[in-house]
């Protein structure tokens, strides 16, 4: 197994993950929030969607999805198109509201299909590349990728267990 095959590999179990925890809800069951502080369904798969598409894009010096290729307009959220979810409060939580489970599920196919065009080509010493200096120390494509799985994964878990709860509500 090379490493985009183990790239591939994780990226495909998120989206499984992902769509197991959305697929046929409907947007009052996604935007269903156990308490006034935590995450709904829509959020945690919107903001894991938000950031594989912010680094994604970072590291394929290419411009994100949810800006270039309209996806900000569909889903009119108030917030800076730029915005990923880090450091969102409750307010900001409740505030990502969507139409339909196909257009977020929309929006993470679109980003999980540019996830695997970028990791197709990859070879090991694209994995050593710095890819942000801002940090101690710098981190590399690797390091960035594995962050974005790790992240992914643990939303999308997140979101398959608020969708058990949502199946058990009366």
């Amino acid at each position: 197994m090379t490493s985009v095959d183990l790239l591939t590999d994780a990226f495909g179990r998120i989206h499984g993950v992902v769509h197991n925890a959305v697929d046929n809800l409907t947007p009052g069951e996604l935007a269903f929030r156990v308490d006034g502080s935590s995450n709904s369904i829509a959020w945690l798969v919107w903001h894991l969607s938000r950031v594989t598409d912010d680094h994604i894009s970072d590291a394929a010096s290419k411009e994100q999805a949810w800006i270039g290729d309209g996806w900000a307009d569909r889903f009119g959220l108030p917030f800076d198109p730029r915005a990923t979810g880090y450091g969102h409060g409750g307010d900001d939580v409740a505030a990502v509201q969507v139409k339909s489970a196909e257009l977020l599920t929309g929006y993470f196919d679109a980003v999980y299909e540019e996830a695997l065009r970028f990791v197709k080509d990859l070879t090991e010493d694209d994995l050593g590349r710095i890819v942000d200096a801002s940090w101690d120390p710098p981190v590399t494509l690797a390091v960035r990728l594995v962050s974005v799985i790790s992240d992914g994964l643990q939303h999308a878990g997140q979101a398959m267990f608020l969708r058990g709860i949502v199946e058990r509500q009366p």
